[in-house]
């Protein structure tokens, strides 16, 4: 069972990763198939992701999950807070019993360096150029820091350049922690932590309310 990566945040929060090697029978003889998803590999994707939320959490109700307008996955009631991503053959999770959390996987790709403009200002660049890892892998990296943070504020409308600021980004050999200020509203100071693993970028958040 490809569960590659886990990781008990806190006493409330866990995080797991999923490598996809499997065929779509293994994963619908144990949650059900999309009916709205027919792309075979977004649909691997997607099982995935709702096996590990089972994976992290026995008692997660999968038949509760609701698509808000933002297309956010929520549970109602909020009995777990929770995230999901997908990227090539990976797929994340992040559940909590307490908190807001939001979660993001991606493979480093050439394209991003065409996009970097658009979600980064010049001092987040001028930063990132110093964080330990080539161009390539910092651009993904701030671009995974944001998108975990889009997903956990939840309600869309998010400019990454203007509402998202990459204050620091502390490098430990494949692991990071960046501060970061969410500016939509009322500013919010906010830790992203991550780490470089099977050449994926892996971020997470967990909010404390």
């Amino acid at each position: 069972m490809p569960l590659v990566y886990q990781q008990n945040i806190n006493a409330l929060t866990r995080l797991g990763v999923w490598h996809i090697a499997e065929d779509e029978h293994f994963f619908t003889s144990k949650v059900p198939a999309p009916a709205h998803i027919t792309h075979p590999h977004k649909r691997l994707q997607h099982l995935a992701a709702r096996i590990l939320l089972k994976e992290l959490y026995e008692d997660f109700p999968l038949n509760l999950i609701r698509i808000a307008d933002t297309r956010k996955p929520f549970v109602p009631n909020d009995s777990f807070h929770f995230s999901l991503s997908h990227c090539g053959d990976y797929a994340a999770a992040i559940v909590s019993k307490q908190g807001r959390v939001g979660v993001d996987i991606e493979i480093p790709q050439q394209k991003i360096s065409i996009l970097k403009h658009k979600f980064l200002g010049e001092t987040e660049l001028a930063m990132l150029q110093f964080n330990g890892y080539d161009q390539l892998q910092s651009l993904t990296l701030a671009w995974s820091i944001k998108e975990t943070i889009f997903k956990w504020y939840g309600h869309g409308q998010v400019n990454f350049k203007m509402h998202i600021h990459i204050n620091s980004c502390n490098v430990i050999d494949n692991q990071f922690t960046a501060r970061c200020t969410f500016l939509k509203g009322e500013p919010i100071l906010i830790k992203v932590s991550g780490i470089f693993f099977n050449n994926n970028c892996l971020t997470w958040l967990v909010s404390d309310t």
